[in-house]
């Protein structure tokens, strides 16, 4: 049986413009993305869960499929 996880594509996702005066709904989404610095790039699954997510702070981020 193949295993569906490592089959999933990966997005290298990496915070372009600051957090700061944005509501507290999109900090605590950049939070739960795991993002902790600026341009620190990090490597997540693409879940509907995370496409989501990036998809409400889109102009925040920059996102490449790795």
């Amino acid at each position: 049986m193949v295993d569906k996880v490592s089959k999933m594509k990966k997005l290298k996702v990496t915070q372009i413009k600051s957090g700061i005066d944005r509501p507290e709904r999109q900090k605590k989404t950049l939070q739960a993305l795991g993002i902790k610095k600026m341009n620190n790039p990090i490597i997540v699954d693409a879940t509907p869960q995370i496409v989501g997510m990036i998809n409400k702070l889109q102009h925040l981020l920059t996102v490449e499929e790795v």
